[in-house]
């Protein structure tokens, strides 16, 4: 086991406060959005017991059969398939999709033959991935995601007085289909059909007016406020009509596929992905927006956001198994004296939450972590087990 360190991306929309307080940081001017923990090149973890602090990648890439194991290298090659993040929201995130992974090969080639730079801003693929996520919650986490029935889209537009709602409404109803909701994505989003700023705010209006009459769908309304006070003017404002809202309790999890549109609003959470940083935007952020690329990856059938329900491992430890090969999530709470085994197999990554849990490899000794700390477990080591008292992530692969 291998003590690892939580390298921070500092965005505008992070918080100052959530993540140093979750896991004990010093407090920072900057806001903290993301912590990591993984082997992505783009930024990866570093071993504190390795000479200089290695990469996590190259300590990866120096005995894969010991760190991945023969499953995981049989299946993804020489990369570890997930990246581990906390993550906190203090305002809302760009709306945004993740391509699928045909895509993501063949993009990221086209970007390498143009001669795009790895970290250029307005370079699309970071990598030949795909990245389906889950969000599992820490405290209330506010969130759009996925496409409305059309029919309940086509409701919200109704009765709004402002010419840019009448045109939408118009399209849901002749095209109660995926068409229509394409058509009316599309409408407002690419260049030739992208409305103004003034017709953007003529809808914020509308809904602030209906919201102060009684509205009958306020959650919709307020949301559309809230955006327009981040980013107003942008088309994603009047976007958010078309989409699912979503409420996670401390607790649940969430499971966003590749090709599903969504926004992260407000909340703190951790975040299991696929090893990418492979980000499409369509509006809701000063960052690169490529509306066609991102056109081309959105997944448009109408369906509720899909929740992932956990199932209990020896009554410690909850165990969320997303409908992917790359990566699963487990969370175990203890407080007694007596030691519980730990589900998964194959490369782990750890992280402490809260006390001071004990993690014993059958295979490599043990390591106590403390608040705010990670480890990468090597498949190497075998089965592990955890005693003490504490909260610990552990994310791995199926």
């Amino acid at each position: 086991m291998h003590r690892i360190s939580t390298p921070i991306r500092h965005y505008a929309w992070g918080s100052t406060a959530a993540i140093p307080q979750l896991l004990g940081l010093d407090a920072s001017d900057a806001p903290v959005a993301e912590v990591w923990m993984g082997a992505h090149p783009s930024l990866p973890s570093r071993t504190a017991d390795q000479p200089e602090g290695r990469g996590l990648d190259s300590v990866i890439e120096s005995d894969l059969m010991e760190a991945l194991g023969e499953d995981v290298v049989a299946r993804f090659g020489s990369t570890l398939p997930y990246l581990l993040k906390v993550i906190a929201a203090e305002t809302p995130l760009s709306l945004q999709v993740h391509p699928h992974i045909a895509r993501a090969q063949a993009g990221f080639d086209e970007e390498e033959a143009a001669g795009v730079p790895i970290g250029a801003p307005h370079r699309n693929f970071k990598d030949r991935n795909h990245k389906p996520e889950l969000i599992y919650a820490l405290s209330t986490f506010e969130a759009l995601c996925g496409f409305r029935a059309p029919r309940r889209a086509a409701e919200l537009f109704a009765g709004l007085d402002a010419r840019l709602a009448k045109e939408l409404h118009g399209v849901l109803v002749a095209q109660p289909t995926v068409e229509g909701i394409r058509a009316a994505f599309t409408q407002l989003l690419e260049p030739s059909t992208r409305p103004s700023v003034d017709e953007v705010q003529e809808v914020v209006d509308a809904c602030a007016a209906r919201l102060a009459a009684g509205s009958t769908s306020p959650r919709a309304d307020r949301t559309v406020l809230l955006l327009a006070a981040a980013y107003p003017g942008d088309p994603g404002v009047v976007t958010s009509l078309l989409l699912n809202p979503v409420t996670l309790q401390p607790g649940d999890a969430m499971f966003v596929p590749a090709g599903g549109v969504h926004a992260y609003l407000h909340g703190l959470g951790i975040e299991i992905m696929a090893s990418s940083d492979n980000v499409l935007r369509a509006g809701l952020t000063p960052k690169h927006v490529d509306v066609a690329e991102l056109l081309r990856n959105v997944d448009y059938v109408a369906a509720p956001p899909i929740r992932i329900a956990p199932e209990t491992f020896h009554g410690a430890t909850k165990v969320f198994y997303a409908p992917v090969d790359d990566f699963e999530l487990s969370v175990t709470e203890i407080d007694d004296a007596g030691s519980h085994p730990l589900p998964g197999r194959g490369p782990r990554i750890l992280l402490c939450l809260a006390g001071e849990p004990t993690v014993t490899s059958v295979d490599d000794g043990a390591l106590t972590l403390h608040r705010g700390e990670a480890a990468f477990v090597p498949a190497s080591d075998g089965r592990l087990e955890v005693c003490g008292s504490g909260t610990l992530i552990q994310a791995d692969v199926p």
